[in-house]
């Protein structure tokens, strides 16, 4: 996939939670190869900011997880030290990056700066974003295991670059083709307002949470519990919106971030239905590695295609097209027009419509030229070898 600027990843237990920062110094010890544990050395954390409150609360948070911090009220102080750093926090009253030094790891802000956080993090590249204290909990386990060499699965979204595109079809395909190759897989569904992603996986009722059961989540999910929380279908596990009509509590942006951060460390692929919608362009894409949008093969769906992609966070972007018999526009002519390369067009296949509603999408992807598209979209993802 082609590289528009900087990979974006963002925060991360259902029912085993915790509201200190003491929880997530634990982290700081690692297993040596005979078996035994040992100190894991401290990591070493930069602070760029000149913010009296966002310094007082990164010494905090560093202390929980057991990492070095040294502080610069400015990006002139910072510059020597800069890439030495394990981790660089950059505060959000730092508005320009030093020349040729990698993006922030982490953007620190205030719940009082609202989207404004959000802008400046894609103007700075920054992988993440922690608006605090919200966030303080998050952090501190992200700091603490900032010196692991397991970085955890592949977080994949896709994305409809207009309405009735099919993404959350080709989503539940390609979570379908992932596990088929054994990957341990999962599909979130990140869209509250489409109804249901479970009621076009299966039209069984299988136990296992939901969204609104992790509304209540503090701090970080233990990684086993939340795998064996989640209901199964087609050999991957799912995260889906319930399928009714009932009013239902919605987890906090904490919370969203609680759960991919244990996905990750819970599964190899985590594919994420992102929704068009505000909130979750603004959380979980930003929790993404790369981000696959899906266009219909006709010109008004490829420039809505465009505003989409004006709205993602600058990470790795792929394109997928979905031709028809009356398919008016190339698929590599949209590709070239979008500055994104072409993964693949997903395959027209009768019945997906009455499918979708009877929560058949399984057997229909279990026909070949749905599976080669998959199989062909995760080998050039590099979800399979």
């Amino acid at each position: 996939m082609s590289k528009r600027d900087h990979r974006h990843r963002q925060p991360g237990h259902p029912q085993q939670t915790t509201d200190s920062y003491g929880q997530a110094s634990k982290q700081t010890m690692q297993g040596d190869a005979d078996g035994s544990w040992v100190p894991r050395e401290a990591v070493g954390i930069l602070l760029v900011s000149g913010d009296p409150y966002l310094q007082e609360e990164a010494k905090r948070i560093v202390a929980a997880a057991g990492g070095s911090l040294r502080m610069a009220v400015d990006v002139m102080e910072a510059v020597h030290g800069w890439d030495n750093a394990d981790v660089v926090l950059v505060g959000s009253d730092i508005r320009e990056l030093p020349p040729r030094r990698r993006a922030p790891t982490v953007l620190l802000g205030k719940a009082s700066e609202g989207d404004e956080l959000w802008r400046l993090a894609a103007s700075l590249g920054a992988e993440r974003v922690a608006v605090l204290p919200e966030a303080a909990a998050w952090l501190a386990e992200h700091l603490s295991m900032a010196g692991s060499p397991d970085p955890g699965g592949t977080v994949m979204g896709i994305i409809g670059g207009s309405g009735g595109a099919g993404a959350t079809t080709t989503a539940i395909w390609l979570a379908q083709a992932a596990a088929g190759h054994g990957i341990g897989t999962v599909l979130i569904d990140g869209d509250r307002w489409g109804g249901g992603l479970e009621l076009a996986v299966t039209a069984d009722e299988i136990p296992g949470l939901r969204w609104p059961d992790f509304t209540g989540t503090r701090g970080s999910i233990d990684p086993s519990q939340f795998r064996d929380s989640l209901p199964v279908a087609g050999g991957f596990a799912y995260l889906s919106w319930p399928g009714t009509r009932e009013p239902v509590d919605v987890p906090a942006a904490g919370a969203v971030a609680a759960v991919v951060d244990a996905a990750r460390r819970s599964f190899e692929l985590i594919l994420v239905d992102i929704g068009r919608s505000g909130e979750g362009l603004g959380t979980l894409a930003w929790d993404c590695d790369r981000i696959m949008v899906l266009t219909r093969a006709h010109l008004k769906s490829a420039v809505a295609a465009a505003r989409v992609l004006n709205e993602l966070p600058p990470i790795d972007a792929g394109l997928l097209v979905r031709g028809s018999s009356t398919t008016s526009v190339d698929a590599p002519l949209i590709a070239e027009s979008l500055g994104l390369p072409l993964l693949g067009v997903v395959p027209e296949i009768r019945g997906v419509a009455p499918g979708t509603e009877l929560g058949r999408l399984l057997e229909l992807g279990r026909r070949k030229p749905v599976s080669r598209f998959a199989g062909s979209v995760l080998e050039l993802n590099g979800a399979i070898q």
